[in-house]
């Protein structure tokens, strides 16, 4: 049973948060703590992010860690939080069987919708190296789509993201969603302004989605309006977390290990009884008491 249990309306579904005027914000998330963090936070949607579940683990988002190993990751966000999530099955790992057997593992764990990119499979996150990434021939590519799709059904939604620059970003985006991507998901280096970014939703007639990572130029331009102007429905925002974790963790332990005292470490953090209330004692406290015996029964 989940530690924080849905409220009895729920949150609203993605399709309905998509459908509304604006920009649908969704932060990258890795586990049951930055899930319920994200939540608090107030954010309406989670995205289970490959480079910060493979950070989790220690890894690069090179396509390290397998499919198992994301689905795991989705079921204890899923445990923490109600929230709609979209998940990262990078390659979906393989072939077009691969991808749809991750997608609709991915479906069973509860995801509102799945993000797969046309890279060759092992990925390699094309933020993190100065070379451009070898893409799937378009054939092959709009094959694992509809592969993807057949595993999701039509409850959850399918993002089909392409690593390909200019004219053949088009072309593939086009094929996508005749093969059944319900939303297009170009990255930061498919193309180089906000003009194409319109283009590509006019000629699909898809909502789009953008990732905002860190230190890329669509961080920067893809203000609110801006997304609205090209067409962008939902916005990732999916780097941010874990380097805001990575870089306090790694703060906190270089004072430590330089000698600074406990206590002057200690006083920059939350407040212990902040902690406790955020990660949900008192409910489980509450709960407790359900399961024992009257007092005055005994």
């Amino acid at each position: 049973m989940s530690a924080n249990p849905s409220p009895v309306t729920g949150p609203t579904p993605l399709r309905d948060l998509i459908a509304r005027e604006g920009v649908v914000k969704a932060p990258g998330v890795w586990d049951g703590l930055s899930a319920r963090l994200a939540e608090q936070a107030g954010f309406e949607a989670l995205c289970a992010s490959g480079f910060a579940v493979a950070a989790a683990l220690g890894m690069p988002d090179a396509e390290v860690f397998t499919a198992t190993e994301g689905v795991d990751a989705v079921r204890r966000m899923r445990e923490a939080s109600s929230l709609p999530i979209i998940a990262d099955i990078d390659t979906g790992y393989g072939n077009a069987i691969n991808a749809g057997r991750t997608a609709a593992s991915m479906r069973r764990a509860g995801v509102s919708a799945v993000f797969m990119e046309d890279q060759v499979s092992p990925k390699r996150c094309p933020v993190c190296v100065g070379d451009p990434v070898e893409v799937t021939p378009i054939a092959e590519a709009t094959g694992k789509v509809r592969a993807a799709k057949d595993g999701l059904g039509d409850d959850v939604l399918l993002i089909a993201r392409t690593d390909a620059v200019g004219d053949d970003a088009l072309k593939r985006a086009e094929a996508y969603v005749g093969a059944g991507a319900d939303l297009i998901m170009p990255v930061s280096k498919t193309f180089t302004g906000l003009e194409e970014w319109q283009r590509c939703h006019e000629l699909t007639g898809v909502p789009l989605v953008a990732s905002l990572t860190a230190w890329t130029w669509v961080e920067r331009e893809f203000t609110d309006e801006a997304m609205a102007q090209a067409g962008i429905k939902v916005a990732m925002i999916a780097t941010h977390g874990i380097l805001a974790a990575a870089t306090a963790v790694r703060d906190s332990f270089t004072r430590l290990t330089a000698g600074e005292p406990l206590p002057d470490v200690s006083g920059r953090y939350m407040a212990h009884e902040d902690f406790v209330q955020m990660i949900g004692f008192p409910e489980i406290e509450r709960r407790q008491q359900q399961y024992l015996p009257d007092p005055e029964e005994l």
